[in-house]
């Protein structure tokens, strides 16, 4: 098959004369990945009306915008590219080594577990194994090693990621905990270990005013008391009535069960500046609590009283369309989340309001932000924004407040960048390990629906992303009657499920042939499994023509 070209166009006017410039009409098709939701549908639209058979593949974010778009789309998808990547990041915000496959009714689990020396089939029988991770000394990025065979030979410190079904997972002494997404009754023991915090939260709330007053008061009371005790005559008062006495005198109730009219002028004289006293600083009093009830409601919109208040929680730093998917997804397996943000006027927000997500408003670079979303006391910061540099930045920020803990490893910093050559060198760097391109692990989506193909999930071993995919066998394509045995060596078949029977076959035999209408499911390198995918098509169903066409980018 020919390879693959590349030009990029810049803009010609118009954009229909930009398109035209691109070759829209003998294109097969049109990725739109602009920033900007209303320019993909500009350009998905003006594409589909330029050439009504091209596949139209359109990144759309908003729900309402996207479930539109995909009413009479024709052929190509609208796709949600912070959906699909949302589960990569969370699953590493929760440090969890596993990757769920759903093949039709069948759940298979890829755990990374580590190993020892040996082989593969001598530690994991038969279980397929998708990769073995290695780290060489003096080299900050481990080598992958995708799709080795069983009898791949291991090492003491190799980690290898293993496929198969919960069940035959626990039988290798794996452990695996599938569908975390529901939420967890509420925990009274969490509450309870929680109360100490809220109790010291509340109260460095209060204005140090209101603890004058206070004070005011109970000495107030406390001194009256003494003086009721000891001066009060006819026929005298035990400290517990001088003690209500003197509240009933500040309270001014008066039930009329004792009363000042025969007493000393002195003692009547202290319960005028008694009751005055009071008075005044029971009003003080109310006006703080007050100001207290207000400010409570107007910072609760913020969410810097509910972090204060938080611990083991997750701290997502950008609310963007990813930032919420990531945030809704945490929020679907119990944990406690805080979300950073900078604009005040995030378009995002009544969505966060919806999910009940705590808001702190600041610069997550500044070490004050970071202390009110109470870092050191997190389980995990996923830092998502959508500059590179201000990632980087709040991820050097954290390092420098984590101190010890950074040193130890237990808090996971997972960080979005764009810049794969920028992200080796900020990990090498400054030690950053889970480095996520969110671009790289939906690029498998978007390539696969420009060739009319299905991509069923993504994940990364690594710096390796893996794709998993899921392919009909043509009759009259390259894999009819071809054994697995001749597919790439980097790619592995988890399941068969034959036309002619439908029954799964888990695991294949590597001599097993493909027939006609055979539903494989295939996992290997983005790359790898491409190629793999795009053989078993006829050319006639990604093609308008025989020919290859080159891939433009266009450019404004």
């Amino acid at each position: 098959m020919a390879p693959w070209t590349y030009a990029a166009i810049s803009s010609h006017g118009s954009l229909a004369q930009t398109l035209e410039a691109a070759g829209i009409t003998t294109a097969s098709a049109i990725v739109c990945v602009v920033a900007q939701d209303l320019q993909n549908v500009q350009i998905a639209l003006q594409a589909r009306h330029m050439s009504a058979q091209i596949r139209v593949v359109s990144q759309l974010g908003n729900n309402a915008v996207r479930r539109a778009m995909a009413v009479d789309n024709g052929p190509g998808a609208v796709i949600d590219g912070a959906s699909l990547a949302a589960p990569a990041i969370v699953e590493a915000c929760l440090g969890r080594r596993l990757h769920e496959i759903q093949v039709g009714s069948t759940t298979f689990v890829a755990a990374t577990v580590p190993v020892g020396d040996g082989t593969l089939r001598s530690a994991f029988g038969d279980l397929a194994p998708v990769a073995v991770t290695r780290h060489v000394a003096g080299d900050p990025h481990p080598t992958v090693f995708a799709c080795p065979g069983r009898d791949f030979v291991t090492h003491a410190g190799d980690h290898a990621t293993m496929l198969g079904t919960p069940a035959e997972l626990e039988m290798r002494g794996i452990g695996v905990e599938t569908n975390p997404g529901q939420r967890p009754p509420p925990h009274r023991g969490r509450r309870l270990l929680n109360l100490p915090n809220a109790i010291r939260a509340a109260a460095t709330e209060f204005d140090p005013g209101l603890y004058r007053a206070l004070s005011v008061l109970v000495g107030l009371v406390a001194i009256s008391t003494v003086l009721l005790h000891w001066g009060y005559r006819k026929p005298g008062m035990s400290p517990l009535d001088a003690l209500y006495f003197s509240v009933e005198t500040v309270a001014t109730v008066g039930f009329g069960d004792f009363s000042f009219a025969q007493q000393g002028p002195a003692l009547r004289i202290w319960a005028i500046f008694l009751m005055l006293g009071g008075i005044t600083t029971t009003a003080v009093l109310m006006a703080y609590v007050a100001d207290f009830l207000i400010s409570r409601r107007l910072n609760h919109s913020i969410g810097r009283r509910r972090a204060r208040t938080m611990s083991g929680h997750v701290i997502v730093v950008g609310l963007g369309a990813f930032g919420l998917q990531v945030a809704s997804r945490l929020l679907a397996i119990g944990k406690q989340v805080v979300v950073i943000e900078r604009d005040e006027s995030n378009r995002f927000l009544s969505e966060a309001a919806a999910l009940d997500v705590p808001i702190i408003f600041g610069d997550a670079t500044s070490a004050a932000t970071l202390d009110s979303a109470r870092l050191r006391e997190a389980a995990a910061i996923a830092i998502l924004t959508s500059n590179d540099m201000v990632n980087i930045e709040t991820g050097i920020a954290v390092r420098d407040m984590l101190d010890d803990r950074w040193t130890a490893g237990s808090l996971p910093v997972v960080m979005r960048v764009f810049d794969q050559s920028l992200s080796r060198t900020i990990a090498a760097r400054f030690g950053f390990e889970n480095i996520q391109s969110i671009e790289e692990i939906t690029a498998p989506w978007f390539v696969a629906a420009a060739l009319g193909l299905d991509v069923l999930g993504a994940f990364s071993v690594g710096d390796q992303p893996f794709t998993i995919g899921r392919l009909t066998i043509a009759a009259d394509g390259s894999l009819a009657g071809m054994a697995m045995q001749g597919l790439s060596e980097n790619t592995r078949v988890i399941a068969l499920q034959r036309h002619s029977t439908g029954v799964l076959e888990h695991p294949p035999r590597r001599g097993t042939r493909f027939e006609a209408g055979d539903l494989a499911y295939i996992v290997g390198p983005n790359d790898e499994l491409i190629g793999v995918l795009r053989r078993a098509t006829t050319s006639s169903t990604w093609l308008p023509t025989a020919s290859v066409h080159p891939a433009a980018s266009i450019t404004a």
